[in-house]
């Protein structure tokens, strides 16, 4: 018989009852049970569940574990970062591991399979089906992103079953396909509200299910559209991504936020209007280390093309704009911009052989940093206990607006119910994005970006440039980059602003100032990685998918089935 281990690693949830998620807070995590035994109430269900969380919904990861779930440098492979060792593309193929693995999937349909053997009334079967299958979609769609085309398995396999077992790669439309099917499911059968098993705001509900809904759909429809070239199949994704946008906007009744660097450096964010899904961290418990890094650490910085990407208070780019003020000094740049700029950075400079918790571009990240609790214990070490958003509303209004914008039907409307509610919020009051004709405006003006891609049209072009600035930093932007196929943007030669930072003049600083500035000049923009053997070039599309390790390749090939490499990586 098959041993079932349980252990809550992850989501802390609360602070009641045995039945609910917040027993864990208190209660010892259960031990061993055995399959036959196991299944027997839907309590029981609901604490498998929870296996899951830690998985799906990392938040800023715990301890000290720097990848703080692809949060802040994270998530470091994009163009709003300026390491000085940019962060490469994938250069080998691995013999093994890689992320090539079956073992999710197989819990989901494992879970899938015994929740139909629990004595529990319908509604409680099909909500928790729809939970596990919601699980296996966010697993398939996370492997399709890496891998593309992926065997699908819909249902628990034996080790005997070799046949099934070992077989050639489903397309990635197929598997995306049954993805789309899974969270059609859950969408229609997972509790709005589910107070037997914790807060809203700490649970899988049917909200969380369409918010990320939105996300993997947005994704897959541009894959298909800018990757694939299949543009069926992209109009059907970016329609099931705005509909279940749609969805949380019109019933969900969340709002955005009064705060923006609140929704990610609080103690508490139980009932921000804002947060969908969050994880709940406690002292003795559950913490991380992002709130002390960004604060005392020596940190990547961020690269003279993200700022450049903020729009001036006017609304207007700042090569259009009479209010840009330059960016000879950090209070010039952060003058007159989109106030999410001085919210999400240090208003000065820190540089190298200057200060010990230096940015690697001079440009220092704020946005994740609590002053409350800076000098505490709570705010050092690895002992962090900020909350972190798993996914939040204001995602879920870019997700519509860009969706709507790809499927050619954005209006202003769409904008007002979207975008424009983003730049209404407290403390930011930018000026609405209006559309004229097909055109981006600003107070009745038609204007276009003098930096616009010129591949890209001057409308969806504000619309991605909203989602940067919106959710910068939170590790939305390679994959952004991936189903846009913008890899090039990624190119420090090709593209050097991103390799750009703060311009200073040396005479200004100590002679232990220890940092390059563009052309080796006295003043100028501080150039983070100054090593032609650092520089990232992108040159091959084969990045664009991960390799398949060497190990399953052969393994397959042992069993008479061939499993195919990507593209480029033979």
């Amino acid at each position: 018989m098959k041993t079932i281990k349980y252990l809550m690693l992850g989501l802390i949830l609360g602070s009641l009852g045995c039945k609910k998620a917040d027993d864990f807070l208190t209660k010892p995590p259960l031990d061993q049970f055995t399959d036959d035994t196991y299944w027997t109430s839907e309590g029981n269900v609901r604490t498998f569940a929870f296996g899951f969380y830690p998985t799906y919904f990392v938040g800023y990861a715990s301890g000290f574990d720097l990848s703080w779930g692809g949060y802040f440098s994270g998530e470091s492979l994009n163009d709003d970062f300026a390491p000085t060792t940019p962060t490469t593309f994938t250069k080998n193929v691995p013999a093994t591991g890689g992320g090539w693995s079956f073992s999710n999937i197989r819990r989901a349909n494992l879970f899938i399979n015994r929740i139909q053997t629990v004595k529990m009334p319908d509604e409680a079967i099909k909500h928790w089906t729809g939970v596990a299958r919601f699980f296996r979609g966010l697993e398939y769609a996370n492997k399709v992103k890496a891998f593309g085309d992926y065997p699908w398995y819909g249902k628990v396999l034996l080790e005997t079953d070799t046949k099934e077992l070992y077989r050639p790669r489903d397309p990635r439309t197929t598997v995306m396909d049954s993805v789309l099917a899974d969270f059609n499911y859950a969408a229609a059968n997972v509790r709005t509200v589910d107070a037997g098993t914790g807060p809203q705001g700490l649970i899988v509900n049917r909200y969380v299910v369409l918010a990320f809904m939105s996300r993997v759909f947005l994704f897959e429809g541009a894959w298909e559209k800018y990757q694939a070239n299949n543009q069926a199949k992209a109009t059907e994704y970016f329609t099931a991504a705005k509909w279940a946008a749609n969805e949380v906007i019109t019933k969900g009744g969340y709002l955005v936020g009064p705060d923006y660097r609140k929704l990610f450096n609080s103690l508490d964010l139980t009932g921000n209007p804002e947060i969908i899904l969050y994880r709940k961290y406690q002292t003795g418990l559950l913490t991380h280390s992002l709130e002390s890094y960004v604060n005392n650490e020596p940190q990547t910085g961020a690269s003279k093309n993200a700022l450049d990407a903020y729009l001036c208070k006017d609304g207007l780019p700042i090569g259009v704009s009479p209010l840009y003020n330059g960016d000879k000094t950090v209070s010039d740049l952060m003058t007159d911009r989109d106030p999410r700029i001085s919210a999400t950075f240090v208003p000065t400079v820190r540089l190298n052989g200057v200060v010990s918790n230096y940015s690697s571009s001079g440009y220092a990240v704020l946005k994740f940093f609590n002053e409350d609790i800076k000098d505490l214990t709570d705010g050092n070490s690895n002992l962090n206990d900020t909350r972190a958003p798993v996914i939040r509303y204001g995602e879920v209004l870019i997700n519509y607006a860009e969706a709507t914008a790809e499927l050619g039907t954005l209006t202003q409307a769409d904008l007002d119910v979207s975008i424009n509610k983003l730049r209404k919020r407290t403390g930011i009051g930018m000026p609405a994005l209006q559309v004229i004709g097909d055109q981006p405006a600003v107070n009745g003006a038609v204007y276009d970006d003098p930096k616009r891609d010129p591949a890209v049209p001057s409308l969806l072009w504000e619309v991605r440039r909203e989602r940067r600035i919106e959710l910068m930093m939170e590790g939305f932007r390679n994959d952004d980059l991936k189903k846009w196929k913008k890899y090039a943007y990624l190119d420090t030669q090709g593209n050097p602003d991103i390799n750009l930072g703060a311009w200073i003049k040396r005479a200004d600083y100590p002679k232990t100032l220890s940092v390059a500035i563009q052309n080796n000049a006295d003043e100028g923009y501080v150039v983070p990685a100054t090593k032609s053997e650092t520089q990232r070039i992108f040159n091959d599309p084969k990045v664009y998918l991960s390799p398949l390790p060497l190990d399953q390749i052969k393994l397959y090939k042992d069993q008479g089935v061939e499993l195919k490499q990507n593209p480029g990586w033979q």
